[in-house]
């Protein structure tokens, strides 16, 4: 029997280990390895050019999973800042540039909003998955985690925007939680929980 295997269709380290993490826990029990696109030297890198978050997850999925042979899983997602309609949103990721570092992204979002009350500092951060086979069978899944944005960053943990991401319920931003208890919350982690029965039920038509 060949091996269970599903590939994370993403370069990003950060953002792979926190959906590895989600992919073990949820298909352990199945045998399921999970693979990074790190194994797979010379994976191609396709441009996100889709104008939703759902497209671009297909766009990366599609990609990593005729490359790979493998079941792949990619995502996109961004933070949507409601006193900015909507912004950074997709573009999150290469706000100010691709290259700038998210402290100085941070900071200009910070200064975008300096003049706005804490009332509307709302925001969210959304995320969208797609899940590909090698056969063409292609499944999506999309959710949002609410919060507010800080006045400054708060925080060393997480990656991204975390250190400015408030969620109320809690008191503190995502940045000021321990790793493995942000993992479990997040938008990555809500929208995989709707995809984790789909993700089994594929693995379990191989047994």
């Amino acid at each position: 029997m060949a091996a269970k295997r599903i590939v994370i269709a993403s370069h990003n380290r950060s953002k792979s280990k926190e959906i590895a993490m989600l992919l073990e826990q949820g298909l352990r029990d199945l045998g399921v390895e999970v693979a990074l696109l790190a194994d797979y030297p010379n994976a191609p890198q396709p441009d996100e050019t889709a104008d939703t978050y759902v497209g671009n997850a297909i766009i990366k999925a599609r990609a990593c999973t005729q490359f790979t042979g493998e079941i792949a899983l990619a995502d996109d997602a961004g933070l949507e800042i409601d006193a900015l309609n909507g912004q950074p949103g997709r573009f999150s990721r290469r706000f100010a540039g691709e290259a700038t570092p998210f402290p100085v992204k941070m900071g200009i979002l910070l200064n975008m909003l300096s003049a706005v009350p804490e009332e509307r500092r709302t925001a969210r951060f959304r995320c969208a998955i797609a899940i590909a086979t090698p056969a063409g069978d292609l499944c999506t899944f999309e959710d949002t985690f609410a919060g507010r944005i800080t006045h400054a960053p708060r925080g060393q943990a997480g990656f991204g925007y975390d250190p400015i991401f408030y969620v109320p319920e809690l008191g503190c931003t995502l940045a000021e939680l321990p790793s493995e208890f942000k993992n479990r919350i997040s938008h990555r982690a809500r929208v995989m929980r709707q995809a984790m029965p789909t993700l089994r039920a594929l693995f379990q038509q191989q047994e």
